[in-house]
């Protein structure tokens, strides 16, 4: 489930820039790979992604504006997000897994919305910074945790060259009008050694190929970018970024992917249903129901995907050498 806020969009995109022409290798031999709408709100306009065949990046077509993009968020979103991480489980293995491999000193993390990552970090070990959209979600997390929070867009961010051990972004990346920018920007900022801990949905995963265009992590047209481990390594070598590590780990958001395979069957009937958007808190019936299908069926599911290819969400560590410069 994505993180991202409805406000917290991040990287305008620059003037001219070819869409046609792939972002990542600019190989102009682009074609449409998939063409579906945006299915949790419910919406019929049609959307394509289009996809290198080169380095095989994929991207949306003809994205909105960011002064347009508010509209595909909203408050249904935001509460869909934040029941998402309500779990006391959501934050704790990220922290574990940044202790890893920094134990303290001064850590970013973009797209913050109410600090709850950075809240595992208060203590004397670290110096939490964020960067947030949202005035609102930026007050609470100066409150919540006490961490210095710039307001707007990565790409305005003022921090000084080789300010922090450590960089984290979890899913808000595929947010981004220009990733390569957003990641040169964190090479610039990481000092020597230091570790940039991020996660995105996998473009190249059995859940993505086994539900195509109802496919949850499509999340059309809020993610613009779908990246795979290879088109991730490229991104990230082309700023100067070492890898230390990733993995491919499952997430088939199947029960999401399920409904909206669902909810257009039946609409193809004649009976219309809520979107997910819409979806209001499970009965206690439904709830127990739900959970057997989780210890059971789902569990099943998990094990067959994972004989059959790559998980959903990739978990990516990269480190700034010592020796790369980058432009700030």
């Amino acid at each position: 489930m994505n993180t991202i806020s409805a406000d917290s969009i991040t990287s305008l995109p620059a003037q001219g820039i070819d869409r046609q022409k792939c972002p990542l290798c600019a190989a102009t031999r682009s074609a449409i790979w998939l063409t579906a709408p945006d299915r949790f709100h419910g919406r019929d306009t049609q959307y394509n992604l289009l996809r290198c065949s080169s380095c095989s990046l994929v991207w949306l077509d003809s994205p909105p504006s960011p002064n347009q993009m508010n509209e595909h968020y909203g408050a249904d979103y935001d509460r869909t997000i934040a029941n998402a991480k309500k779990a006391s489980n959501h934050w704790f293995p990220r922290r574990d897994e940044l202790l890893r491999h920094k134990s303290g000193g001064s850590v970013l993390d973009l797209g913050c919305a109410a600090g709850g990552f950075l809240s595992t970090l208060q203590g004397p070990s670290w110096k939490l910074f964020g960067v947030e959209m949202s005035d609102e979600a930026a007050s609470l997390a100066r409150s919540h945790c006490g961490a210095e929070v710039f307001v707007g867009d990565i790409l305005d961010a003022p921090f000084p060259r080789e300010s922090f051990d450590a960089i984290t972004c979890f899913n808000v990346l595929e947010h981004c009008y220009e990733p390569e920018k957003v990641l040169a920007k964190i090479a610039a900022w990481l000092k020597p050694g230091g570790v940039f801990y991020m996660m995105v949905p996998n473009i190249d995963s059995v859940g993505a190929h086994l539900f195509k265009s109802y496919w949850y992590a499509l999340e059309l047209p809020r993610h613009l970018f779908h990246f795979s481990p290879k088109t991730l390594r490229m991104f990230a070598k082309s700023v100067g970024l070492s890898e230390i590590s990733l993995t491919v780990d499952r997430d088939l958001y199947f029960e999401a992917s399920a409904r909206y395979i669902f909810d257009d069957s039946v609409k193809k009937l004649g009976i219309s249903r809520p979107p997910l958007s819409k979806a209001t808190e499970a009965s206690l019936p439904w709830k127990v129901m739900r959970k057997i299908f989780r210890l059971t069926i789902l569990q099943l599911i998990n094990t067959g995907a994972t004989f059959a290819g790559d998980g959903e969400m990739i978990t990516a560590v990269f480190t700034k050498n010592a020796m790369v410069h980058t432009d700030s």
